[in-house]
């Protein structure tokens, strides 16, 4: 597993999916219809993607895209 850094590429908003999706060694889609689903359920899914925004380091370089 690699580190849990929020990428500069495949990011859409804040880059938590594309984080949690290399971490896990999923796509970052299916990370973010994870996340799209687990809204539609009670709880604090929203604030606690908000904080993993807050909390979790960004990349230090862009990795090139080939």
């Amino acid at each position: 597993m690699t580190a849990l850094v929020r990428p500069r590429n495949g990011r859409m908003i804040g880059g938590v999916c594309a984080a949690l999706a290399q971490r896990f060694g999923t796509s970052a889609t299916t990370m973010r219809v994870i996340f799209v689903v687990s809204c539609l359920l009670p709880g604090p899914q929203f604030l606690i993607y908000l904080a993993l925004w807050l909390l979790l380091p960004g990349e230090k370089k862009a990795t090139p895209a080939w």
